[in-house]
């Protein structure tokens, strides 16, 4: 079920937030990939995509209760209209598989090289989202 969001205050405002939050998430996956912390790594890594996904939805007064939620109008409305090459929608899939099993699978070893794609993938991801939500925003100006 999709919430409402009225205009005061802003989508424009909400989704600068959301792109704020996740370059903030992104900052510290890099960090935790330097320092040898995967786990949370691909936890941020995913996350910055999320909230990248999030500021999109924003700009049209969506939100949703639940991330798959999130995601499903993402991939509806952005990548299966070709917005986003549908490599994102795999991309994007993989994140949240590998931060489903990094925090919650007992016996998941994660390595440093699929660390590593996930935080390559996030950086493309939240790039190409940040421009497009960057360019709607301005556009409305």
């Amino acid at each position: 079920m999709s919430v409402e969001m009225d205009d005061r205050g802003g989508a424009k405002e909400l989704a600068k937030y959301r792109i704020d939050v996740a370059k903030e998430d992104l900052a510290s996956a890099v960090k935790n990939l330097k320092f040898g912390d995967y786990r949370t790594a691909n936890n941020r890594a995913y996350y910055a995509i999320y909230h990248a996904v999030s500021a999109c939805l924003a700009l049209e007064h969506r939100a949703f209760r639940t991330h798959a939620q999130s995601i499903g109008a993402f991939n509806k409305d952005y990548i299966h209209t070709g917005i986003f090459p549908a490599e994102y929608g795999r991309r994007i899939k993989e994140a949240q598989d590998v931060r489903h099993s990094s925090d919650y699978d007992d016996f998941y070893m994660v390595s440093i090289e699929r660390t590593n794609a996930q935080v390559e993938n996030a950086k493309e991801v939240v790039a190409a989202i940040d421009e497009y939500v960057q360019a709607q925003i301005n556009a409305d100006m």
